[in-house]
C-alpha cells in the first residue's frame, strides 16, 4: 500500500523542472547522432557534389567554434534575461539552424545553418546546468546533474536510428527529414521551457524580487533548509555551466563562467590564473582537456559510419545499424559509470583508461596496416568492430567521467572559473581539430588516425603517471597539499627533459661533422 502511494505521489516541482530542463541534452545528442550518417548518405554526397575529406570535416566541425564562442556569452544572457528565457532563446536559435540545414538549397546554406545551430547550442547548454544547480537540493544535485548526460546519450541513439530509418528514402528527404525532426523537437522544447519552466529563485533574489523568489521556491517544492543551503553555496562563488561533449559526458563540463554574485575583478583573477602557484595546475588541466578530445572519441562518434565501412561493413544500412548499436552501448554504460565516478580514483581512471584505449587504437591500426581487414570475410573486420565498441565503452567509464571533473576541482577557488574556461577552450579547439581532420586521415590511410589517437592516449597516460596527484575525496586544502607533495615528480620530469636536451645538443655537432 505504501509503495503504491509512493508511486502515485506527484513528484516535487523541482524534479519535474529538472527533467524538463535536462531534455536539452537530447537535442545536442541527436544532432551529434545525425550529422555523421547524413554526411555519408548517397543523396547528400550528390547534393554537395561529392565533397573532399577536408570539406566533409569542415561540414561536421563548423558547429563547434560558434558554440564555443557563444558559450562564453551565455552567462551574460542568463544574468540579464533569466535562466528559462536564455535556455528558450538558445534552443530556438538551435532549431532555426537545424531548419536551415533541412531546407538548404546549397552547401553554403547548410554550413550557415550549422553555424547558427552552434550559436544556439552554446547559449542554451551554457545555461542548462546552471539552472539545475540553482534549484536542486544539495543532496540530489549529483543525481540531477547526470540527467542531461543520460538524455544526451539517448539523443545519440535517436539520431543514429532516425538516419537508419530514413536512409532508404529515395530522395533528398532521406537526409533532410532528420534535421526537420530535430528542428521540430527544438522548437517544442523552447516553447515548453517558456511555458512551464519557472524562473530560478536564485536569479530572482539577485534581482531584488524576493517575494517572487519565495513563491517560486514554494512552487518548486524545495524545503526551507535546502533553500538556505543553496543560497549559501552560491553567495560568494561562481557557477560553471556545462556543455556536454559528443560522448554525452555532462559530469564532465565544457564551461563558461556565469557569475551569480559580485565577483572579484576579472583582471585580478586572470593575473592569478598565471601565477606561479596556479600555473602548473592550469597547464595540467589544459593538457588533459585537450588530450581528452585527441583520444579520438568524437572522431568515432561523428564518423562512426565511415569507421564501420572501413572495417568491412559494405551496406549503408549495416554501417548505420552498427553506429546505432555503439550509441546504445554508450547509453547503457553511462548510468553505472556516473554512479561509480567517486568510487574510482581520478588518477587510476585516467591512467588505466588511457592505456586501455591505447591498446584498442593500436590494435585497430595494426590490423589495418597489416591488411587484415577485408569486406565480407575474415576475422579482422570483426576484431575492428569489437574494438570500436570497446573504445567507446572504455572512454565512457574512464576519461568521460573523470577528466573534466579533475580539471575543475584541482583549481584554486579564486581562479576556478577562469582556469576552467581556459581548459575547456583547449577542449573545444581539440574537438574542432579532430572533427576537421579525421575524414582526411581516414581517406589517406586506413591506419594513421588510429595510431595518432593511440599515441595521444599513451602520452596522456605517461604524463599523468608522473604529474597527476590523486584528488578523489579531498577538500580544497588537501588538494593544495597533494600538488605540493607531487611537485617532486614534476621537478623530476623537468630535470629529465633538461638532461635529454643537453645530450641531444652535445651530439648534434658530432653528427654535423660526420
Amino acid at each position: 500500500m505504501e509503495l503504491r502511494k509512493l508511486l502515485l505521489q506527484k513528484p516535487a516541482g523541482y524534479v519535474l523542472a529538472n527533467i524538463l530542463c535536462s531534455l536539452g541534452g537530447f537535442l545536442f545528442g541527436m544532432d551529434t547522432g545525425i550529422i555523421g550518417p547524413v554526411t555519408v548518405m548517397e543523396d547528400f554526397t550528390q547534393y554537395v557534389g561529392n565533397p573532399t575529406p577536408t570539406i566533409h570535416g569542415l561540414i561536421v566541425s563548423s558547429i563547434l567554434i560558434p558554440a564555443a564562442i557563444s558559450s562564453f556569452f551565455a552567462g551574460r544572457v542568463a544574468d540579464a534575461l533569466g535562466r528559462p528565457r536564455g535556455i528558450a532563446i538558445g534552443s530556438f536559435v538551435f532549431g532555426v539552424g537545424a531548419a536551415l540545414e533541412g531546407a538548404s538549397m546549397h552547401i553554403a546554406m547548410f554550413i550557415v545553418g550549422r553555424i547558427i545551430e552552434g550559436i544556439g547550442e552554446g547559449l542554451y547548454l551554457g545555461m542548462l546546468m546552471v539552472y539545475v544547480c540553482e534549484i536542486s537540493p544539495p543532496r540530489n544535485r549529483g543525481a540531477f546533474s547526470t540527467s542531461p548526460q543520460l538524455l544526451t546519450t539517448l539523443g545519440l541513439v535517436a539520431g543514429f536510428f532516425t538516419c537508419y530509418g530514413t536512409a532508404n528514402i529515395g530522395s533528398s528527404l532521406s537526409w533532410r527529414l532528420p534535421f526537420v525532426l530535430l528542428a521540430g523537437y527544438s522548437l517544442a522544447y523552447s516553447t515548453a521551457i517558456l511555458v512551464w519552466l519557472p524562473p530560478s529563485p536564485r536569479w530572482l533574489t539577485l534581482h531584488g524580487k524576493t517575494k517572487e523568489a519565495e513563491d517560486t521556491w514554494e512552487r518548486l517544492g524545495v524545503p526551507a533548509a535546502d533553500r538556505e543551503k543553496i543560497l549559501e553555496q552560491y553567495d560568494a562563488t561562481v557557477i560553471e555551466p556545462a556543455i556536454p561533449d559528443a560522448s554525452g559526458d555532462n559530469s564532465a563540463l565544457h564551461t563558461a563562467p556565469l557569475t551569480v554574485a559580485t565577483p572579484r575583478s576579472k583582471k585580478t583573477e586572470w593575473r592569478d590564473v598565471f601565477s606561479s602557484e596556479s600555473r602548473p595546475r592550469l597547464f595540467l588541466a589544459v593538457f588533459l582537456m585537450g588530450m581528452q578530445q585527441l583520444s579520438g572519441i568524437d572522431g568515432v562518434l561523428y564518423y562512426a559510419p565511415l569507421l564501420f565501412q572501413q572495417a568491412g561493413l559494405t551496406s549503408t544500412e549495416s554501417t548505420f545499424l552498427a553506429s546505432g548499436v555503439s550509441a546504445i552501448l554508450i547509453f547503457a554504460v553511462t548510468i553505472p559509470a556516473t554512479l561509480c565516478a567517486d568510487k574510482w580514483g581520478r588518477r587510476t581512471q585516467t591512467i588505466f583508461g588511457g592505456l586501455s584505449m591505447t591498446a584498442t587504437m593500436f590494435l585497430m591500426g595494426g590490423l589495418h596496416a597489416g591488411d587484415a581487414v577485408h569486406a565480407g570475410a575474415g576475422a579482422g573486420r570483426w576484431a575492428v568492430i569489437v574494438c570500436i565498441y570497446a573504445f567507446a565503452v572504455l572512454y565512457c567509464v574512464s576519461w568521460a567521467v573523470g577528466i573534466k571533473i579533475y580539471a575543475a576541482e584541482i583549481q584554486p577557488q579564486r581562479t576556478r572559473a577562469s582556469a576552467t574556461s581556459l581548459a575547456h577552450g583547449g577542449n573545444w579547439a581539440a574537438n574542432f581539430l579532430v572533427a576537421l581532420v579525421t575524414p582526411t586521415l581516414l581517406a589517406r590511410s586506413g591506419y594513421a588516425a588510429y595510431f595518432l589517437f593511440g599515441a595521444c592516449t599513451l602520452l596522456t597516460a605517461a604524463v599523468c603517471w608522473v604529474a597527476m596527484p590523486e584528488t578523489r575525496g579531498l577538500g580544497l586544502g588537501e588538494i593544495e597539499l597533494a600538488f605540493r607533495d607531487h611537485g617532486r615528480g614534476l621537478g623530476g620530469l623537468r630535470k629529465l627533459g633538461k638532461v635529454v636536451r643537453r645530450r641531444v645538443l652535445r651530439r648534434m655537432p658530432a653528427a654535423v661533422d660526420a
